[in-house]
């Protein structure tokens, strides 16, 4: 028998320990697909690193409903008057038409209750004007009537704003006031006011 040359039986040498601990589960093959991470019910056949352990947490979850889409404003015209956005309802336009009736009228305590056509206005004497012509008022309201008015809460075209001193209202994006903006009367204006220490209602369906 040929005796190995000595490089051939020192690296027949060396491979033999690294198979047995292998094959014991210590060192790995090279190649070998590495076993970390787990814990050992894992390695032990139970659930394994690639698997979800809870699944509805990577479920997306469904798009929230969007808001109903804002109408459009009104347009404050140099003349004073507002003209109707596109799209807005007859109700709408037929208040603005007659708020824009209002405009140039001067302030009066107690006017527009006596009758609708008068020669001044007050500020629940004017909305109660403007909002003649939607439907539901038969007779001029006063700030606490208006606080009773409708439905509670802003509208999505029309809002009254009433408190047992003052009220206002806003028709299509624009507010008609009689103060809280220099020139005294009725007036549409574009400046926002605070809400505060107001009561907000609107007509059912705007």
């Amino acid at each position: 028998m040929r005796a190995l040359a000595l490089p051939t039986v020192l690296a027949i040498a060396a491979a033999l320990p690294a198979q047995a601990v292998a094959s014991a589960g210590g060192a790995q093959y090279p190649g070998a697909v590495p076993m970390t991470g787990g814990s050992s019910s894992e390695q032990a056949g139970g659930t394994s690193p690639s698997t979800q352990r809870h699944p509805q947490a990577q479920t997306e979850s469904p798009a929230a409903t969007p808001a109903p889409t804002a109408p459009g404003a009104a347009t404050l015209l140099p003349n004073g008057k507002a003209k109707a956005p596109p799209g807005a309802p007859a109700a709408v336009k037929r208040a603005l038409r007659a708020g824009n009736r209002l405009q140039g009228k001067p302030y009066r305590f107690g006017g527009g209750h006596q009758r609708w056509e008068d020669t001044a206005y007050d500020c629940s004497g004017a909305s109660s004007y403007a909002l003649r012509g939607i439907g539901g008022l038969n007779s001029p309201l006063d700030s606490s009537g208006f606080m009773k008015w409708g439905l509670a809460g802003p509208g999505r075209w029309i809002t009254t704003y009433a408190n047992p001193n003052h009220m206002y209202v806003i028709i299509a994006g624009l507010r008609l006031d009689t103060g809280s903006g220099g020139d005294k009367g009725p007036r549409w204006r574009t400046t926002p006011r605070p809400p505060g220490n107001f009561t907000a209602r609107h007509p059912a369906g705007l």
